[in-house]
Order: C-alpha cells, then sequence, then structure tokens
C-alpha cells in the first residue's frame, strides 16, 4: 500500500542510489584499466619494471584487426616491440636527471634525434591510399602559391651547398608539402622535412645540418613511398642536428 516499504527501510530511492554509485564505480574501474593499454607497464627511467605500478590492474590483451588488411596489433604495449639497450648512461644518481649519450646521438637515436618504433610500412589515407607521395606520380597537383624549390640548390648550415631540389613530396589528403627530395653531390637522393627547410629566393636553407651530415640522413626502400618507421627517423635526425650536428 502507498507509504509503506519493502525490505524494511530499503525502498526504491536508496535501490537506486545505490544502483547508481556501483555502476559509476564500475565505469571508473573500466576506463582506468582501458586506459593503460598504452604505456603500461610502467618503467623506471634505466627501463627496468617500476616498482609502483598502481592500484590498477593491467587490461587482458586485447588484439585489433587492421584495417586494410594490415594484419592485426595486441595491446598492452608488450606487443610493440618498444627500444631497449639505448645508447645512454645516467649523469646522476637521482632520479629526473638527463641521460649523456655514450656514442654519436644522431647514429644511435637518442635524445633530440630519439625516434619511435612505428611501422614499417606507408601511411594510408581514409580511402586504402598511400598519403605521401613525390609529385612526380601525382600528377594533378601544382605550385600555386609560392616559390617553387625544384631546382634550387640546397644551402647546409655551415653554407655550404648539397645538393639540389629534385621533387616535392605531398601528403594527398591534407594538400600539404611533407618533404623535399634533393639530390645530393656526392650522389644519391635524400629527403628533407619541410618544416625544417626555409625556402629562400635563390636556394633553400637547411639550418639545423653540417654539410657532412646530409649523407647520413636515413634512406627510404622506395623512390616513391616512405614509412611510418622511415618519417620517424628522418625527422628524428634533422632535429637531433639543430643540437648535434
Amino acid at each position: 500500500m502507498v507509504g509503506e516499504t519493502f525490505f524494511g527501510n530499503f525502498d526504491l530511492a536508496s535501490a537506486a542510489i545505490w544502483a547508481f554509485w556501483v555502476f559509476f564505480a564500475g565505469l571508473i574501474f573500466y576506463l582506468q584499466t582501458e586506459n593503460m593499454r598504452e604505456g603500461y607497464p610502467l618503467e623506471d627511467e634505466m627501463g627496468n619494471p617500476a616498482a609502483n605500478q598502481g592500484p590498477f590492474p593491467l587490461p587482458k590483451d586485447k588484439t585489433f584487426a587492421l584495417r586494410d588488411g594490415r594484419g592485426t596489433l595486441t595491446v598492452p604495449s608488450d606487443a610493440r616491440g618498444c627500444r631497449t639497450d639505448l645508447a645512454l648512461e645516467k649523469t646522476n644518481v637521482a632520479n629526473g636527471y638527463p641521460f649523456m649519450p655514450t656514442g654519436d646521438a644522431m647514429e644511435d637515436g637518442v635524445g633530440p634525434a630519439s625516434w619511435a618504433p612505428r611501422r614499417d610500412i606507408p601511411e594510408l589515407d581514409g580511402h586504402g591510399h598511400v598519403k605521401i607521395v613525390p609529385m612526380r606520380t601525382a600528377r594533378e597537383f601544382q605550385v600555386s602559391f609560392g616559390r617553387d624549390p625544384r631546382g634550387m640548390p640546397v644551402m647546409a648550415k655551415n653554407k655550404q651547398v648539397v645538393g639540389t631540389v629534385s621533387d616535392m613530396w605531398v601528403d594527398k589528403p591534407e594538400a600539404l608539402i611533407r618533404y623535399l627530395e634533393v639530390e645530393l653531390n656526392d650522389g644519391g637522393s635524400r629527403l628533407i622535412p619541410m618544416t625544417m627547410a626555409r625556402v629562400k629566393e635563390r636556394y633553400v636553407n637547411v639550418a639545423s645540418l653540417h654539410s657532412d651530415r646530409f649523407a647520413g640522413v636515413p634512406q627510404t626502400k622506395s623512390d616513391a613511398e616512405v614509412t611510418m618507421l622511415e618519417e620517424e627517423k628522418i625527422t628524428a635526425w634533422y632535429g637531433g642536428g639543430a643540437m648535434y650536428s
């Protein structure tokens, strides 16, 4: 009858509020564990498992089927092949201090020249086509504003001409120039990230690399494609050169 409770003093209002709190606690637990699929288990600065892994357990492995027939990916990140045995040494026993390269930092890919182990395949657009291609294969693109750098000499940090721009590599979905392709004086071609180059009136300036470092720029396996791993290493080489070159 109206006004009476069931199960003693436990009425529908109490049941509703307790059901909400149980649901909310479960939601927090689910979201936190799903958030731990990247970057876990935690590591200390030496790459060893951290002593404090936090109050939440790691989620069970989940395998995702990748689009365009590119296989599968299993997370958490143990399946990603993280870099180990980096050529670095501690500068202080306390945590938080920088590490010092033990060799050629640009060759070893550490410090400002560090790179992530991305997949060694080209990035695709929404239709499954390779995103970044040279303009010689993308006839529908042309330079509509500013100077066309093709044919211009490339000047290094030490004011030496290292080669000539032979082509530009365009991100087709974004309609942006991502790389300049340079034919080196010593032979071979290399890519220059567009963000690391400045197109002047009569030459292209690359202020982050000394002339003797251009030969070491990582090369692409194909003359018509660049993989995500190659992009990482190329960009890291120029970025590291700003400090180490």
